[in-house]
């Protein structure tokens, strides 16, 4: 009898062990920083960065969650509409997720009499799984190509 339950126990660890375990739908994290930024929610922006978040673009280097939160998003997010990303290569682990490949927005003029623009460019979200079980945004970057003035 005890031979089965020696069995058992090590069936049970054994699966337990082995299970894969749910990964993260990579795409629908960033669809979801997509529609927040697209849609102007800055608090929800925010809300998704991790407190450790660090922001990287050209020579700029924004590093935790209010830098990060006041430097790129409520300075930016007035001044481009209509961010689209185009994936080129993704991955997923249990702790780990990330996008990278071009985007582009629609960048508002500054004033009336400009024209409106385009920007393009390359980016990579790189997401970590805290703790708490939560995903947050931990990493992005974003290298611009020059901006361009839209044909109306």
């Amino acid at each position: 009898m005890k031979n089965y339950l020696y069995i058992l126990f090590f069936s049970v660890l054994f699966m337990s062990c082995t299970q894969k375990q749910e990964e993260v739908n990579i795409r629908d994290l960033n669809q979801q920083f997509i529609s927040a930024w697209n849609n102007r929610d800055a608090d929800k922006l925010i809300a998704m960065l991790a407190d450790d978040v660090d922001f990287l673009q050209g020579d700029i280097h924004f590093k935790g969650k209010s830098e990060v939160a006041d430097k790129w998003v409520n300075e930016t997010i007035g001044t481009i509409t209509d961010l689209k990303t185009n994936v080129v290569s993704a991955g997923t682990d249990s702790n780990t997720a990330y996008e990278a490949g071009t985007f582009s927005v629609d960048v508002l003029p500054a004033t009336p009499d400009q024209p409106h623009a385009i920007g393009e460019g390359n980016f990579m979200l790189l997401w970590k799984k805290g703790s708490d079980g939560e995903w947050k945004l931990s990493y992005a970057q974003l290298e611009d190509h020059p901006v361009m003035v839209k044909n109306q």
